[in-house]
């Protein structure tokens, strides 16, 4: 729930504030799928034409990971601005912090309340025509054809924290040789 000195629900369930906790390891949670649909429907609900896929580890069963529901935002050339624009009226916040994305690709951050408890989300906002694009799709099906595969990748997300990595761009970076491995396989 919200805290004191929030700004309070924006759509009814979505809201301001947000912490960024340090990284940790959380199981996979059967509500995920759910949670992207109600912030999917919430983003459509202001742009409705809007491109948005669930990827990420929440979007793959079984797969554990930080435990953000991350959303693709796929805009159309020249609509970058009104992508952002649309994330903002939800009352999505930049991800500013160091070493965060540029508003050139932003990422939007927020949490959705769903049975009393608190989903946090990013919203990667992306070019329809981007290589990035395709590459999250690949990943993400990769992942959910091969349970094998979500085994080593959860593996390589345990390894990384155990080494003593809090930070969420450090935890990134610690995954990414393994990504960029699965995508150069996969081609």
């Amino acid at each position: 729930m919200p805290g004191a000195g929030d700004n309070g629900p924006i759509g009814r369930y979505l809201y301001i504030r947000y912490e960024d906790p340090a990284a940790a390891f959380r199981t996979d949670d059967a509500r995920f799928p759910e949670v992207a649909r109600r912030v999917i429907g919430l983003i459509r609900g202001r742009m409705p034409d809007a491109q948005i896929e669930h990827v990420g580890s929440t979007a793959v069963p079984g797969c554990a990971g930080k435990g953000v529901v991350d959303l693709m935002f796929l805009y159309p050339a020249g609509s970058l601005a009104a992508a952002r624009d649309a994330l903002d009226g939800l009352g999505f916040q930049r991800h500013d912090r160091p070493g965060a994305f540029p508003e050139e690709r932003p990422v939007r951050i927020g949490t959705l309340e769903h049975d009393e408890e608190t989903f946090r989300l990013h919203v990667h906002v992306i070019a329809a025509d981007s290589p990035e694009a395709d590459e999250q799709r690949r990943f993400r099906d990769a992942l959910c054809a091969d349970p094998a595969l979500v085994e080593e990748y959860v593996a390589r997300k345990r390894a990384v924290l155990a080494a003593g990595v809090t930070d969420g761009n450090d935890y990134n970076l610690g995954k990414e040789s393994f990504i960029r491995a699965v995508l150069g396989d996969i081609g």
